[in-house]
């Protein structure tokens, strides 16, 4: 029989991840997008139709509402949902596909709404929930977290027999031509890059001010970029997976101009996530600001420029030091080409896509609750190849 899939949330990583899973309908049979706006679904599956003459579904739905997703799971009887909504909405669906017994899939972990904080925590203890449930949970499967966790894992099978210490570097080296607008959703966007970073040494968490430690990288195929260290998800659970690992970090690029823009709005406010009152209405600053961005989907068609994320690692190999660096480029442009978005809601979307077809194929099963880099990197390595994010490796 055909599977079937469903996939919450229509931005511009729903967008990625219904183009990719219509392109490869053999693996996931029936499509639904489903959202709290029906109009971005129906707008993102015309586009597939038009393009790729593929027909998908789509359904409204409140990710919010464990009883309403419960209805529409009923109805759909999907083989796998694909969460690509909001990460505070991460354990609302877990719990619906819970109740329904259906597989479950994500690219980001778990945020509280009031506090600018994000961890597993939540999400693993729901393990034993989804064991008796006789399914499976593959959290995390976007790009970072995401193909950086495989990244690791497939070093560490490959190329060391300890890993010692891992940098993980981030670059978009993307211009929209806008003075001041995030990748992705703004508020996640903002919340993260703002917040204290943090990185693991010899077994502690040790924590820094924001945009405190700077390094610069010499990024293949876009140039020497400021690095500037943030906490990042994966390095939670990275710590648990690496052997030998004695230290992790994650980079990311920015510009003077978005660190100025950031600074002036932080200084007045605007970042804040706690309710303030304007003229008789409470309103959170950050949900306002992000009313006033530009809405990421819809930067695809004027971004150009590249994408450079990958890992740096140093280890033994047969008692010899080793360094490998595997990393992956993408082109704004290209990836607008081929499914109407821009190369960083690209490189989150096609990721989630591959997890969900090898748990589809069952080349990647299990029960219980999974971060990636718990499974065979092989078989994702090789699709990322053949679903556009070919990836290149320097040794030494």
């Amino acid at each position: 029989m055909s599977n079937k899939t469903l996939i919450i949330g229509a931005g511009g990583v729903g967008n990625v991840v219904a183009f990719k899973c219509a392109m490869n309908h053999k693996s996931f049979g029936e499509i639904t997008l489903a959202s709290r706006t029906l109009s971005k679904c129906e707008a993102i599956a015309n586009n597939i139709l038009k393009k790729i003459n593929i027909k998908i579904n789509t359904a409204q739905i409140d990710a919010d509402v464990v009883e309403d997703m419960v209805v529409l799971f009923n109805a759909l009887k999907p083989d796998i949902v694909i969460n690509v909504a909001l990460p505070y909405q991460d354990l609302t669906i877990m719990d619906a596909c819970i109740a329904c017994g259906i597989d479950y899939l994500d690219t980001a972990n778990y945020e509280h709404p009031d506090t600018a904080k994000f961890e597993y925590k939540e999400q693993w203890a729901r393990d034993r929930e989804f064991k008796e449930a006789n399914i499976m949970a593959l959290l995390g499967s976007g790009f970072d977290p995401g193909v950086t966790n495989l990244f690791c894992a497939y070093a560490q099978k490959h190329y060391f027999d300890e890993i010692h210490t891992i940098d993980i570097l981030d670059c978009n080296d993307g211009d929209h031509g806008y003075p001041f607008a995030t990748n992705f959703n703004p508020e996640i966007n903002l919340r993260e890059v703002s917040a204290n970073g943090r990185y693991w040494q010899n077994g502690e968490w040790i924590e820094t001010k924001p945009m405190e430690i700077m390094q610069v990288w010499d990024y293949p195929e876009v140039g020497e970029k400021d690095s500037y260290l943030l906490y990042h998800e994966e390095m939670e659970s990275l710590v648990k997976h690496i052997k030998g690992l004695k230290r992790i970090r994650f980079f990311m690029t920015f510009g003077e101009s978005y660190l100025t823009h950031m600074r002036c709005l932080e200084n007045v406010g605007m970042l804040g996530i706690k309710e303030v009152e304007h003229k008789g209405q409470k309103i959170v600053p950050m949900e306002f600001l992000a009313t006033l961005l530009p809405d990421p989907a819809s930067l695809g068609k004027r971004t150009k420029g590249k994408t450079n994320i990958g890992i740096y690692a140093k280890g033994i190999k047969d008692g010899e030091e080793k360094t490998v660096y595997i990393y992956q480029v993408s082109d704004h442009q290209k990836c607008y080409k081929e499914v109407l978005s821009q190369g960083v809601s690209y490189t989150t979307g096609v990721p989630a896509m591959i997890g969900a077809k090898l748990m589809l194929e069952k080349k990647w099963q299990g029960k219980g609750v999974f971060n990636i880099e718990e499974f065979d990197p092989d078989p994702f390595m090789e699709e990322l190849n053949q679903q556009g994010l070919s990836w290149k490796i320097r040794e030494n």
